[in-house]
């Protein structure tokens, strides 16, 4: 990591608004295509259609239940002021009866309400989760049918993300957006509807309203807006920067860049700080302008309510159930317009998903494919063509055979198109012209997963699991039993070291296998590609990165691992390939030289130079 590496750190995606929970006037990622994107999730959705049906009945059900609930509690007020007005005038009294009656009533409703909107929250969630369940499932099944050179061109992070970040917010805004659209679009109509039939007049007071508090919330947006821009890119780049700092402080501290580096964050925290707090203010502030707007609302109401009362118009307790009305109006807005970011941000994330799923994929293996369970060995490249791209070719004019059991030695400079070969061995890649068979069968003639279970790999990047030693080194063959593996382990020359280890066989490995050296963790594979006991090897600069005594007893290991099966050894130490039957001099995607170490050496040509080039010194 260089210095520059760690002092200026890029900007990450990451900050406020970026989902669908951000406060008013934060950005919210959208997509390119919405109109698309949505008719795509309609159709996932559409699997669960009985279920969608049910959650809108029940929403809808559980949302006119609480409306009706002030019209009814208002008759009971009614009741209540008609029984102290005739206890006033002395004619009657107050009918406590019917007005416990009233509120049982209200009681029964709300609880209904209640019941509803529990049972359409329950089944809501349910198909959510499921179609997340789904959408990871797929993920997962078609990370296995991507082309290696997807995972090549894309970072780590990417994929992952459209498994849980992708996949997470897709679901949550689903799940909320879909019951809140039902409820507030229900409860707008309903409210109205109530509102209408207690007084016309009062309701156009009450939407005059609306249009004042558009206008404000329209000013506050558009003040906090570039705030929050602003937030989101100092937030992202204050990340990156304590990111950076922390995987490469010893860096830092080796180049003295510790006050450089501090003068950097505090400058960058200064503009977050400046930038947030002015938008969280300006953002914060559309609250009490709507409680204000409101305000000036229900006094409207009140005034003109008690002039019709007075007239006979209405009765009192209307209102009161239609200030709970002008407060339910209000709501339902301000909800639909959160359901809109919802919207947005799941459109965005749910594109992104997608767009993973209608990637390129392999090719379909053939319609009658090779079925061996045991190969030999032999491996014949005939004039194989390839490059990465169509206008850059890296291969050129490859050919080789290789008989069973043999051990071939590929060297060449950085470039040459060693680890190609390899790649295209395995079908990570296929050939662009000639062909590559095993055992007499093209390659491209076998299910790709087939033809893998032939092949041991023993890379310079060890990959190992968190997990046991024992379960790591069984991962070559799941079925395999102790013992088996611990014999593996000692033709590995890996057993000694393992014993002395605390816990032996059964220590657990942390995520990044770092609690074990690099050289012991080479030899972990090594035992692994013991264990599975293939018939073909591939071995790609496994001692590249070790000192020299622990290559000795890796090359012992490698030794017992290449007896008796065809090896294809990449190794830039020459030193360890001496012994191979045949090694292949590549450069610029072609084979320059073949033949024996001491032949080679003999001939005085490109290899010679190589090799004592390493010894020059």
């Amino acid at each position: 990591m260089s210095e520059e590496t760690i002092v200026k750190a890029p900007p990450r995606r990451k900050g406020p608004g970026g989902g669908h929970g951000g406060p008013p006037g934060a950005p919210v990622e959208k997509a390119k295509n919405f109109k698309g994107t949505m008719k795509k999730v309609i159709v996932y959705i559409g699997s669960y259609r009985l279920a969608i049906v049910a959650v809108m009945l029940f929403a809808i059900a559980g949302t006119v239940f609480q409306i009706v609930g002030p019209k009814v509690m208002g008759k009971a007020t009614t009741e209540l002021f008609a029984g102290l007005t005739a206890k006033v005038a002395g004619t009657g009294s107050i009918d406590f009866v019917k007005i416990g009656q009233i509120l049982l009533w209200t009681l029964g409703l709300y609880l209904f309400s209640a019941a509803m909107s529990f049972i359409q929250g329950w089944i809501m969630t349910g198909v959510s989760q499921k179609l997340s369940y789904r959408f990871r499932e797929e993920i997962s099944q078609k990370i296995d049918r991507m082309p290696m050179k997807y995972f090549e061109s894309r970072t780590v992070g990417e994929v992952l993300s459209r498994i849980t970040n992708d996949v997470d917010t897709l679901g949550q805004s689903l799940n909320q957006s879909v019951t809140t659209l039902i409820t507030s679009i229900t409860t707008m109509i309903g409210v109205l509807i109530m509102m209408l039939s207690i007084s016309p007049l009062m309701t156009l007071i009450a939407l005059v309203m609306l249009p004042v508090s558009g206008m404000m919330i329209g000013l506050v947006v558009g003040h906090s807006q570039k705030y929050f821009v602003d937030q989101q890119k100092y937030l992202g780049e204050i990340n990156g920067q304590v990111e950076e700092v922390y995987s490469g402080h010893n860096i830092v501290k080796a180049f003295n860049k510790e006050t450089d580096v501090m003068q950097e964050f505090d400058a960058t925290n200064e503009k977050l700080y400046q930038s947030a707090w002015k938008s969280q203010f300006i953002s914060g502030m559309m609250h009490p302008i709507m409680v204000f707007v409101g305000n000036l609302g229900y006094v409207a109401v009140a005034v003109v309510g008690s002039i019709l009362t007075i007239r006979g118009r209405i009765a009192v307790g209307d209102i009161q159930s239609f200030i709970q009305y002008v407060k339910n109006f209000t709501q339902p807005i301000t909800q639909i317009a959160q359901v809109s970011n919802m919207l947005q941000s799941m459109a965005a994330a749910a594109e992104r998903v997608f767009e993973f799923l209608e990637e390129e994929e392999e090719e379909a293996g053939p319609e009658h494919p090779v079925e061996k369970s045991q190969v030999k060995g032999r491996v014949s490249f005939e004039h194989v063509r390839f490059g990465y791209t169509e206008n850059k070719t890296i291969i050129h004019d490859f050919s080789c055979e290789v008989e069973p059991g043999q051990t071939v030695a590929i060297v060449g400079p950085t470039g040459a198109g060693k680890t190609t070969m390899v790649k295209l061995l395995m079908r990570f890649y296929d050939v662009d012209s000639g062909a590559i068979k095993v055992d007499g069968s093209n390659v491209k003639d076998w299910n790709r997963s087939q033809l893998r279970e032939h092949f041991g790999m023993v890379l310079q990047d060890t990959w190992l699991f968190k997990g046991t030693i024992m379960e790591n080194i069984r991962y070559g063959r799941l079925d395999a039993t102790d013992e088996e593996v611990i014999a593996a382990a000692k033709a590995a020359h890996a057993d000694h070291f393992i014993r002395t280890l605390p816990g032996g066989y059964e220590m657990e490995l942390n995520e990044d296998a770092t609690n074990v050296s690099l050289g012991q963790r080479q030899l972990l594979t090594i035992a692994r590609a013991i264990l599975a006991d293939n018939s073909i090897l591939i071995l790609d600069e496994a001692t590249s990165s070790v000192d020299t005594r622990t290559e000795v007893r890796i090359q012992k290991a490698m030794n017992n691992l290449m007896k008796g099966r065809t090896s294809f050894v990449i190794a830039h130490r020459l030193s360890t390939i001496r012994e191979a039957d045949l090694i292949l001099v590549m450069k610029d995607g072609d084979i320059i030289e073949q033949g024996k170490h001491e032949e080679l050496l003999a001939k005085g040509g490109f290899y010679a130079s190589l090799y004592n080039s390493q010894f020059s010194e």
